[in-house]
């Protein structure tokens, strides 16, 4: 597995699992939502800055959205598509 698909599984896998929207991780790191929604598909190359502000978003150290996923593992789970419903 090259780095910019380790990045994008351990991206979506720590999000899904934090229950974090897409949008709610792109506010927290100030960027577009769809920055983050190309990097969990491999598609941008992202830059230090930009890990660093998305593992400082999800809490954790920027060393775990290089980590070799375990092999046994399963796809992360995507999380409901679309935006909830305001008040």
């Amino acid at each position: 597995m090259d780095t910019r698909a380790r990045i994008a599984w351990n991206l979506r896998q720590l999000r899904s699992t934090m229950g974090v929207t897409q949008e709610n991780l792109a506010v927290d790191a100030n960027i577009d939502r769809t920055v983050v929604s190309d990097l969990e598909r491999g598609r941008h190359n992202a830059s230090i800055d930009l890990l660093d502000r998305l593992a400082t978003a999800l809490a954790v150290d920027i060393a775990v959205l290089f980590a070799e996923p375990d092999p046994t593992d399963p796809r992360p789970t995507p999380l409901r598509p679309g935006r909830k419903a305001t008040k």
